[in-house]
């Protein structure tokens, strides 16, 4: 049995199970249906007053985003990269700790998997974790070989590996002590700029577009990809909004961090991947899963935006966790200590906050002595010191902070998503990998190996011909904009309901308050009255506001209560009530923001238990028999009613992940049955790989109409 699947069960439980699984399978049938008949919404922004053609669009510029391209291009596929601010600019370069690999004398990679799976809490899928410490190793290799240098153990003839929360080895590589990610960025920087330079032997190209937020996917009249609408912010070749067409985009468009008020995230970080997916009628998994760093520099309790990260790192070299005291805290609590997984690390932190009434904690590290600091980690010194703290002769206040979406666009080990010819990689998607928590420097490695993964997919497809697009169809329904000014109090709404600590009362609030920032003239999202929860029940609205009701009303019928700034719905001063905002960058972000932030609420609200990263203090114990499940959450498009049109969120509990989906299959195979599906018709193509005992098999996992070893061969085709 894999991580992630449900327990065999017996009598009654055996029933309960098989029926969640059928309901699964029809949900996802539903899903596939408004897919295909190009059931989606889009951002209310003006149509494209220019564009350019591309066989692949990727949008984003970490190290998933610009793996994927020089791969493409390597591979001679025509290739454009959308990105929010500079090419150098992604929230790679913000990676302090390193990159996870068993590279040392002694680790393996199932010793890395047992690392993973453990800090996982029981929803990893086993085989993709498989995928990427097995891949991992050889991946960074290639990536030494492009360029980036990481630091040398003391003989210089190896690389220097440390440990980190949640690792039984050093198997952490980093660059410049704890500039791990700003190397990484430059290495594949520098290569891009110089296949823009030179080209690919295979005649590949890479363009890039910068200081371009993306808008929303284009599909066609079947329900394909076709390509991205984007906001050009500034002069330069391409200004306003305009079009990459392209049959395949690949989001990786990094985390979600800004719907909170303070995190490690850059400004850039605010969801556009996850809403444009959601818009666009993929399938979202796991997003209660937002994983707090434990250790952020804590800057008062006003502090706002991105704060300063203290890097895991620094424990993994021997600094320690006290309070005020100096006492030791995270001793007993785990047999890691402060090396705990993340998750572990930063409830002990919070509760032993609530046991003294403090705020923060410490981090002690100056038995290090200066030199130490000054060459290991100079970057987090040069922070402290900055902000008036100095590691050095004292210890340093940190709390956990939002640091990493372990949920996102549901993926499979190709990258696929369920919309065809749209691909996801690095923190925007989910790929099973993480589970409940993520594992110390497995983020970067991810970006890498499953960026690889795409593309050598994108080639394999677009050598065969199976990629392809019809013109892009604009027939899709307007979301309307909430104002810019709005962003803070989403922001704030997410801290206090939804933050490290949940309960369904401060959950409940956090859907009123979200609910109510809707422009009077949208119906916020809602879930579907008959939409199965995990145990079959009806699932309740994701924000709490009736499909009718202009916004103003729960779904029992009473009125909002008052928030606890002050604001009353939309009576608010803060710029709800003055209906649909005008288009623009900021409105567009808050849009995103708000639509992830209710996927979110619905979703922490859904998961009565704590595991991993989710923390209910109202469920406070780990529930496998109910919650050894994913939650996946769609946008779909329907009538209420009233005959208007509004977005509706459904969440289904899954036993199943991920879905694999066929990309832009020939016509002849639209219809085949599926060799590998368990218990489908001809009718039902996309099949989710469920039986009622063993859901979540992993034997199953290569793509649908194409046996194993020739998705090896393609893969293997594509690295060389």
């Amino acid at each position: 049995m894999t991580g992630g699947a449900i327990p065999p069960a017996t009598d009654s439980a055996a029933v309960r199970a098989d029926s969640a699984v059928r309901a699964d399978s029809a949900a996802v049938r539903a899903d596939s249906a408004a897919v295909r008949a190009g059931s989606a919404v889009r951002l209310d922004a003006p149509e494209p007053s220019w564009a350019i053609d591309a066989e692949v669009a990727l949008v984003g510029s970490g190290v998933a985003g610009l793996t994927a391209a020089l791969r493409c291009a390597a591979a001679g596929l025509r290739t454009v990269i959308v990105t929010k601010a500079l090419l150098d600019d992604g929230s790679t370069r913000w990676a302090q700790g390193g990159i996870a690999a068993a590279l040392g004398e002694g680790d393996t990679p199932q010793q890395h998997l047992d690392d993973t799976l453990v800090a996982g809490a029981g929803l990893c899928d086993e085989a993709a974790v498989h995928t990427l410490v097995t891949e991992g190793p050889d991946a960074v290799r290639r990536l030494i070989a492009s360029g980036a240098v990481f630091d040398p153990d003391e003989d210089g003839a190896g690389i220097a590996l440390t440990r980190e929360g949640g690792h039984h080895r050093r198997r952490i590589a980093h660059a410049g002590g704890d500039a791990t990610g700003a190397e990484i960025s430059r290495a594949l920087v520098e290569a891009v700029r110089t296949v823009q330079r030179e080209g690919t032997a295979a005649g590949g190209t890479i363009e890039t577009i910068e200081h371009a937020l993306v808008l929303d996917l284009l599909k066609d009249a079947e329900g394909n990809t076709a390509g991205v609408s984007l906001h050009v912010m500034g002069e330069g070749r391409h200004d306003g909004v305009g079009a990459v067409h392209a049959p395949a985009v690949v989001l990786a468009t990094g985390g979600m961090g800004q719907i909170f008020s303070a995190t490690t995230n850059p400004a850039v970080s605010t969801g556009d991947g996850v809403a444009l997916a959601l818009r666009a009628g993929a399938q979202i998994s796991d997003l209660e899963f937002v994983q707090f760093h434990p250790t952020v520099l804590y800057l008062g309790p006003d502090a706002e935006g991105q704060q300063p990260l203290i890097s895991e790192a620094v424990r993994g070299e021997g600094a320690k966790l006290v309070d005020a005291d100096g006492e030791r805290f995270m001793v007993g609590r785990h047999e890691l200590a402060e090396l705990a997984p993340r998750d572990i690390v930063a409830k002990g932190i919070m509760r032993r906050c609530q046991e003294q009434g403090a705020e923060h904690m410490y981090l002690d590290g100056r038995h290090f002595g200066a030199r130490m600091w000054q060459e290991r980690f100079p970057t987090i010194l040069a922070a402290c010191r900055a902000h008036g703290f100095d590691p050095v002769t004292e210890p340093i206040p940190v709390a956990p902070a939002a640091h990493y979406a372990s949920g996102g666009v549901r993926t499979d080990l190709d990258g696929r998503t369920t919309v065809p010819g749209l691909y996801a990689c690095g923190e925007v998607a989910c790929t099973g990998v993480h589970g409940a928590n993520r594992l110390a420097s497995n983020s970067l490695l991810e970006g890498l190996v499953f960026a690889e993964r795409i593309a050598a997919d994108l080639t394999a497809d677009f050598r065969a011909g199976r990629l392809r697009a019809g013109a892009p169809v604009t027939d899709r329904a307007v979301v309307p904009l909430p104002a810019a000014e709005l962003r803070t109090a989403i922001q704030r709404t997410m801290t206090e309901g939804a933050g490290v600590l949940r309960s369904a009362a401060s959950l409940a609030a956090a859907a009123r308050r979200l609910a109510a920032l809707h422009p009077p003239a949208a119906d916020p999202p809602a879930a579907a009255a008959d939409s199965p929860g995990p145990a079959g029940s009806p699932v309740p609205s994701a924000s709490g506001v009736s499909a009718a009701s202009g916004g103003s009303v729960v779904s029992d019928g009473s009125p909002v209560p008052p928030a606890s700034d002050g604001s009353a719905g939309f009576r608010s001063a803060d710029g709800a009530g003055r209906g649909p905002a005008e288009p623009g960058t900021q409105t567009w972000e808050t849009a995103n923001l708000l639509l992830v932030a209710e996927v979110l609420v619905r979703a922490a609200t859904e998961r009565e238990e704590t595991r991993g990263c989710h923390w209910r203090e109202d469920f406070p114990d780990r529930d496998d028999r109910q919650w050894r499940r994913h939650l996946v959450a769609t946008l779909e498009h329907r009538a209420d009613r009233t005959g208007s049109a509004h977005p509706v969120l459904r969440a289904t509990g899954s036993t199943a992940f991920p879905p694999v989906r066929a990309t832009h299959p020939p016509a002849a195979e639209q219809t085949a049955v599926e060799p590998h599906c368990t218990e489908q018709t001809a009718v039902e193509p996309h099949c989710t790989e469920q039986t009622a005992v063993e859901p979540h098999a992993t034997d199953t996992r290569s793509a649908p109409g194409r046996p194993t070893d020739a998705r090896a061969a393609d893969h293997a085709a594509a690295q060389e």
